[in-house]
């Protein structure tokens, strides 16, 4: 009697939590699995369906880690209140599962025109974590390998030394390891110059080795360019929607001026000038260089995509191939000194287009991002099957801390949530089985 008291005690304690932390019919639309084409629609869907949808978090079942959530979006919307940015938005993961996604404030002062989940960002500098996972599906489809020479798929490339041209790989360019000096020629993605002549000017500077030193390229970064073009036979947008947007649902992804332009839902870039955020014009600047900065992207296209690196995605890339991504390739300081207000950082990398920062018990896969008053925030826990994305239409404050300061609450509440959780298991596991008690051998 005692087993059968326990089995029913166990069940109803399930349904319980079930109860409790289940989002309300009303807001509640079933998220996409990470396979494509599987995100179920609102009832009434958007006027364009194929860019837009209504996608809703559903809350973490773990009360403690729904506290750091909740939490953490007062703390955005205060600092938004406090006029620390006009508008922003947030989406966090956890395990397999996107629990907070929500937007703040507005795409333009001085209207009511609000952020929502759909609404669309410039990504800056995070396009480089969107090159390498699209250069990583190149390579589980066999069209590219890590350590390929670039001049195999741009035989036109030319460095200052001969050498250097024939020993520069893919790896270097995605590592910031080309060997070319510190932002190379990055002053003149601003004047507007193609791709094709900022290559050309590649071979009239002097450089190193390649893969002996870090060296932060915008400029030489966008060499994959080239690469994903020659060896998928299409544009590096087309590529980016063939082999990264499109697998994931991510459907405001986008990688050029036209496209952010053409979108009827996207956030208004501002500079802070007399003490109020004024707003400027969206600018083509950094898209002649897509891979270094010129990726466009919702908070809903984030988390989709920050749960498939979580996770692993088959319809993306190998584990393998993900893992290999993540994995440090050169020493390389984080310039982001707000983590001092979480952790003191112990050592810093970059791998393929990420950093990489350990600290004391913790690592994480990170990238910040700054183009035309818009700025992007993404961190992966791997350890703690964490990920956060955060966006803003301006530069400032509180993309400084938005990492630092979500990682500082999951923190002081880690051993409720991961006690709360070993609990949850044991129930689970307890009951698994009618008849057969566990065994703890």
């Amino acid at each position: 009697m005692k087993t059968v008291y326990g089995i029913i005690f166990g069940v109803l304690l399930i349904l319980l939590v079930a109860f409790v932390y289940s989002t309300p019919e009303d807001d509640k639309v079933t998220l996409s699995k990470i396979e494509p084409d599987t995100t179920t629609l609102a009832s009434n869907p958007p006027s364009n369906p194929a860019q837009e949808r209504i996608l809703a978090a559903f809350p973490d079942p773990n009360p403690y880690m729904q506290e750091v959530a909740s939490e953490y979006g007062a703390f955005i919307e205060n600092a938004i209140k406090r006029g620390m940015a006009p508008g922003a938005a947030v989406a966090i993961i956890r395990d397999t599962s996107v629990i907070f996604l929500k937007g703040f404030g507005l795409k333009q002062t001085g209207t009511t025109d609000s952020i929502d989940v759909n609404t669309v960002f410039r990504l800056g500098s995070v396009s480089k974590c969107m090159a390498s996972v699209l250069a990583g599906a190149l390579v589980s489809n066999n069209l590219i390998n890590w350590d390929d020479p670039v001049v195999k798929y741009f035989p036109e490339f030319e460095l200052k030394s001969k050498e250097y041209t024939q020993q520069l790989t893919i790896r270097h360019v995605l590592s910031h390891t080309t060997g070319l000096p510190y932002h190379a020629y990055t002053n003149m993605i601003e004047e507007h110059l193609p791709l094709d002549t900022l290559m050309k000017y590649l071979k009239l500077v002097a450089s190193t080795e390649p893969g002996k030193i870090y060296s932060y390229q915008n400029v030489g970064y966008s060499l994959i360019q080239k690469v994903v073009e020659n060896a998928s036979h299409e544009s590096f947008e087309e590529a980016l929607s063939h082999y990264v947007f499109k697998p994931l649902d991510m459907r405001s992804g986008s990688a050029s001026y036209e496209a952010i332009m053409q979108h009827n839902n996207v956030a208004r870039p501002h500079y802070f000038s007399r003490k109020h955020w004024v707003t400027v014009p969206i600018s083509d600047t950094y898209y002649n260089s897509a891979p270094a900065g010129g990726v466009n992207a919702s908070i809903t296209d984030m988390a989709l995509w920050l749960r498939a690196l979580l996770n692993g995605s088959e319809a993306l890339m190998s584990d393998s191939t993900l893992s290999e991504i993540f994995e440090p390739q050169v020493k390389a300081i984080s310039k982001n000194r707000n983590f001092w207000r979480w952790k003191r950082p112990r050592a810093s990398y970059y791998a393929l287009g990420w950093r990489v920062i350990n600290f004391k018990d913790d690592t994480l896969e990170y990238h910040g991002g700054y183009v035309n008053g818009y700025r992007s925030e993404v961190a992966i826990d791997r350890k703690n099957r964490l990920a956060i994305c955060v966006l803003t239409n301006s530069p400032g404050s509180l993309s400084d801390l938005s990492i630092p300061e979500f990682f500082k609450r999951y923190t002081q509440k880690a051993d409720f949530i991961q006690d709360w959780d070993n609990r949850s298991k044991l129930i689970l596991v307890t009951n698994t089985n009618l008849f057969t008690p566990v065994s703890n051998n």
